[in-house]
């Protein structure tokens, strides 16, 4: 039988051991590595969503996201758009996000599909990106936007090539040279 992961536990491990893993529900899941165009993706996306947002936001990859406690359930997205004056605060909570990118890789597809996408939404983020790679090569973004009401996200709109982000973000990120 696996041995359910306290969020103390949790917390008083090296950030080296936290570094691949996730916690869903108490349990340890092993995150496979991701690829160099999977890492290019998620930092040009979150380079662009820095330079587009206002100064009291931020936005950087690879650090948790603490999305309940208990059980603990800790997620690492790919991207994530999180107020400025908590970058000390530890661990960032939903209420510290405004929005989560997840770039799908072999293996993550049902993950980021439809598991991460109902967590965040129960969690309050406002916003979800999922970004494919389609056989063309050129990124397909798919939005979504939580019903505050219903916990659960509407699907915004699909994009491929260049994505054009309204506010919060008004920019154009040109996709399709990744």
């Amino acid at each position: 039988m696996r041995e359910h992961v306290t969020t103390e536990r949790y917390d008083s491990w090296p950030e080296t051991r936290c570094a691949g893993i996730e916690i869903v529900d108490g349990l340890v899941v092993v995150r496979p590595g991701a690829s160099k165009r999977h890492n290019r993706l998620a930092r040009i996306l979150a380079n662009a969503l820095e330079a587009a947002a206002s100064p009291g936001w931020n936005a950087d990859t690879n650090f948790d996201v603490r999305l309940q406690d208990v059980p603990l359930t800790n997620r690492r997205p790919d991207v994530v758009v999180y107020r400025a004056d908590t970058i000390d605060v530890t661990p960032t909570r939903p209420e510290h996000v405004l929005m989560i990118v997840e770039v799908v890789s072999p293996g993550s597809e049902t993950t980021d599909r439809i598991v991460t996408t109902d967590q965040y939404a129960k969690a309050g983020i406002a916003f979800y990106w999922r970004v494919e790679q389609a056989a063309t090569g050129v990124p397909l973004v798919y939005t979504h936007v939580l019903d505050p009401a219903t916990r659960a996200y509407r699907d915004g709109d699909m994009f491929t090539g260049i994505v054009k982000v309204s506010a919060p973000f008004p920019i154009e990120v040109d996709l399709g040279e990744v």
